[in-house]
Parts: C-alpha cells; sequence; structure tokens
C-alpha cells in the first residue's frame, strides 16, 4: 500500500479516533490567572525608590441594587446549530427591560448522544467515499474483490460531481443530526416555555406574562418566609 492509500485510508480513521476523544473529553480547566507571573517578575526586578505623594481617594457609600427581577434566574435553551441565537437575544433583552435585575442565561441545546455520535461518523464516511472515487482501482483489490462494483464506475464517470454531491449532503445530514430544534424557557429552575412540546416559538408578550407569573411568585414567597422568621 502506497503513501496515497496510506493516507486515504488512515485520514478518515484518525478524525473518527479524535472526535470520539474529543467528544468524550472532560472540558478544559480555567486557564490560572497572570497576579502570580507579574508578582514574579516585578520581584526579580531592582527596587526604583520613588517619592510619590500621597493621593487622596474618593469613596462613595455601596449602593444595593434593586429591581423586580432581583433575585430570579431565567434559563434560555436553544439550538445554536439552527439560528435561534437571534430569537433569544432578543427575548433576553426584553425580559432585563421589564424585569429590572433579573439573570437571563442564554445556553445550547445539545441533541441527544445518538444524533452526536452519528454526526461525528459523517465526516469519515465522506472522506472514504471520496477516497474510494479517487482510488478505487487500487482498494478494492486490497478488500478482496476481484473487480469494483458497477455503482465505482457509475460513480467514476462522474469524479467530480460525485466528490462534490458526496460533500454537500454530507454536511447537510451532518447539520441535520447535530440540531436539536429546542427552545426551552426555564424561570427558577422551573420550565416554563417549550419549543418541543408546543411547536412553536413564544411570543414577546406571552413570555413575558409567563416569567411574570413565576417572579410574582417567587416575591409573594420571599415575602411569606420573611415574615416567618420575623
Amino acid at each position: 500500500m502506497d503513501r496515497a492509500q496510506l493516507l486515504l485510508v488512515g485520514l478518515p480513521l484518525f478524525l473518527f479516533c479524535s472526535d470520539i476523544v474529543s467528544l468524550f473529553a472532560p472540558p478544559p480547566s480555567k486557564p490560572a490567572t497572570t497576579h502570580h507571573k507579574n508578582h514574579h517578575h516585578q520581584s526579580n526586578s531592582p527596587p526604583l525608590i520613588q517619592h510619590q505623594q500621597p493621593q487622596s481617594t474618593l469613596e462613595f457609600p455601596a449602593q444595593k441594587t434593586s429591581g423586580i427581577g432581583v433575585g430570579n434566574t431565567v434559563s434560555i435553551d436553544f439550538c445554536s446549530s439552527c439560528s435561534y441565537r437571534g430569537t433569544a437575544v432578543t427575548m433576553k433583552n426584553m425580559l432585563e427591560t421589564q424585569y429590572p435585575g433579573i439573570n437571563v442565561i442564554l445556553a445550547n441545546f445539545p441533541p441527544p448522544l445518538p444524533k452526536r455520535l452519528l454526526s461525528k461518523l459523517i465526516p469519515v464516511v465522506q472522506f472514504g467515499m471520496i477516497g474510494i472515487i479517487v482510488a478505487g482501482e487500487q482498494i478494492f483489490p486490497r478488500l478482496g474483490f476481484a473487480a469494483p462494483p458497477p455503482w465505482y464506475y457509475s460513480l467514476r464517470a462522474n469524479k467530480f460531481g460525485s466528490m462534490a454531491s458526496t460533500w454537500l449532503l454530507g454536511n447537510f445530514l451532518q447539520s441535520f443530526l447535530q440540531s436539536s430544534g429546542a427552545f426551552e424557557v426555564y424561570c427558577n429552575g422551573e420550565l416554563v416555555f417549550s419549543k418541543l412540546k408546543e411547536h412553536r416559538f413564544p411570543g414577546e408578550i406571552e413570555l413575558r406574562d409567563l416569567v411574570g407569573r413565576r417572579v410574582a411568585n417567587s416575591r409573594v414567597i420571599d415575602g411569606l418566609n420573611g415574615e416567618f422568621w420575623s
């Protein structure tokens, strides 16, 4: 097996293994702050004698943030590969305007694990098909075939069109498998709207009212707890 055939066979296997490792690998740790590096750098430098006059600083009293939405958290989990980010940002801005102080979190809603695994196999199939189209006459005999199958000659007759079709079809299938179609809204951990159940997006007024009810309930509960402990 020459270098070209080794490259065509080994590259899809390498991509598949790297995708599997990256899928199950733990998230990277947070980078260490550079405070220690700067301190070490400053400790090595020779001391500089400077005569500085004491500067007076202005201190302002701390102000407490207030707002109807303080203490409440809304999570919007959406399908990032479905171009739902614009709708999620619009809803986030609306909620922050209607309920000052509310914490709105945007996050991706991933598809199920089987679909994610299948989406990782698509590039392997793409490169495998392109490799067969380019060098099938050398690959099939090494796989134990006396002659390439008839469909190979049909693909080879229009080599560039077959490779382009394989690439475009693979990208379409990968995009379909990576999409979840979700737009789930949670308020304080409670589901208030689900696109997967309703099969539609929420309206701005509808979502405002749904979140407003949860915010009002949380304020009532906090008030009752305050009266109980007092």
